[in-house]
């Protein structure tokens, strides 16, 4: 497990790369968000005692290959975390220019629907796939017309949310990182970058989503 001694959590920052040919935009960059939770064993160790967990919080494309990812501490909130991942993001552009920090779309489930985090993906322009719990669907219905219309929601893109839980799934296929032995955060971060360096080059199609 990686724990954070109580620090704040660690983002991992990298600038994935498309070919230097065609529209200098690139394609459409569609992201989904999940977040991976770890327990350790019961260690004397300082960084990890007891039952305690942490949390890897990442962005993944179409094609479930990882391009940012957060660490924190197990008890830290899901919705918190989305903002800090997000400003993390940087997918290098087709030619010249800065790397693209904001996508098309971002998918995400339920922990996501907070109106804060609904506000800010509107402030950048993101349209967001996120699925509404049943208590924030009930508090509109009692309010009537004051409620105001429910959040756009697009059953066939939220379907492809999934590309964040095959991304997990590859992850994990690396013994390290599925092991909860890692008990210092820098050296986790260190295999879940070593694992996405090799999902990455067992899949370099450069296009990152599979369509609009």
């Amino acid at each position: 497990m990686a724990h954070h001694d109580g620090l704040q959590p660690t983002q991992h920052e990298a600038v994935w790369s498309l070919p230097p040919q065609g529209d200098s935009e690139g394609p459409n960059l569609h992201l989904s968000h999940s977040t991976i939770s770890r327990s350790c064993p019961t260690t004397n160790s300082l960084s990890c005692s007891g039952h305690k967990t942490s949390k890897v919080h990442l962005l993944a494309d179409d094609r479930a290959r990882p391009l940012t990812w957060q660490t924190s501490p197990g008890q830290r909130g899901d919705n918190p975390m989305l903002v800090p991942v997000l400003e993390g993001l940087r997918v290098g552009r087709r030619g010249p220019g800065r790397p693209r920090t904001r996508p098309d779309r971002l998918r995400g489930d339920k922990a996501y629907s907070s109106r804060e985090t609904r506000a800010y993906l509107r402030r950048r322009h993101i349209k967001a796939t996120v699925a509404q719990p049943g208590d924030q669907r009930a508090h509109r219905r009692r309010k009537g017309r004051a409620g105001g219309r429910p959040p756009a929601f697009d059953k066939t893109q939220y379907k492809r949310r999934s590309a964040a839980e095959r991304c997990v799934s590859k992850w994990k296929q690396f013994r390290a990182v599925a092991s909860p032995y890692d008990k210092r955060d820098y050296i986790f971060n260190g295999t879940l970058t070593a694992a996405a360096m090799v999902i990455w080059l067992h899949d370099t199609v450069q296009e990152p989503s599979e369509g609009p």
